[in-house]
């Protein structure tokens, strides 16, 4: 991560490192943490919600909810997570808002390579125009979040990860208001340097930290 932000004349204190904890169990996290790892990301709301209890002593940790989310299970998801990194759609969002005690920072989850076995936004969706413009007083829009179709070169990210960081620039240039474009959540265990070169402020790495798994 380091070498890569020298490349690209960034600080690497710029950039944060989330480790992906899905179908972990407590102990090996409560080492991550103990490891200097403090930002977590989970992808189902009823697996942390069965893992939270073991994890509540971790002070100042982070859990951030990065996988799909469905809207009826949004009022648990406000409940147990800190922020929600995969917000897809206005309905959504509109949800969260009505179930978040607190602030809600969020992240728009893009849809970059158009795939439809992925969720997330369009890049030229009217529907996110809408959300960009919701009255929403709890949730905050804190920048965008995307997961680019997977090749097996990083080199092949890259023109992905380049139209999210343009997409990102040119929404934080119209300051929004409620809308902080702070946040581009890109890159992962095998592609995080080509991420960091194109501007990612956080990569999601599970594989590089916990070893392969399934699910």
């Amino acid at each position: 991560m380091a070498s890569a932000a020298r490349r690209a004349g960034r600080s690497p204190d710029g950039i944060t490192l989330m480790a992906v904890s899905k179908t972990v169990e407590p102990e090996r996290i409560r080492e991550a943490y103990a490891a200097g790892i403090r930002v977590f990301g989970e992808n189902r709301v009823r697996e942390f919600e069965e893992k939270a209890p073991a994890l509540r002593e971790l002070a100042g940790a982070e859990w951030h909810l990065i996988g799909h989310l469905q809207s009826n299970k949004a009022n648990k998801a406000a409940e147990l997570f800190g922020a929600i990194d995969s917000v897809d759609s206005v309905k959504l969002a509109r949800k969260l808002d009505s179930a978040a005690l607190r602030a809600l920072p969020v992240l728009i989850e893009i849809n970059i390579g158009g795939e439809t076995a992925k969720s997330g936004l369009a890049p030229d969706a009217a529907e996110l125009e809408e959300l960009l413009r919701s009255e929403l007083p709890k949730v905050k829009i804190r920048g965008l979040m995307a997961i680019p179709p997977f090749t097996e070169d990083p080199e092949g990210a890259r023109p992905y990860f380049r139209r999210l960081r343009e997409l990102r620039d040119e929404i934080a240039g119209r300051k929004l208001p409620g809308v902080s474009m702070d946040v581009l959540s890109m890159g992962m265990s095998h592609d995080l340097e080509v991420a960091i070169e194109e501007g990612s402020t956080c990569v999601r790495v599970g594989t590089a930290i916990f070893g392969s798994r399934s699910g």
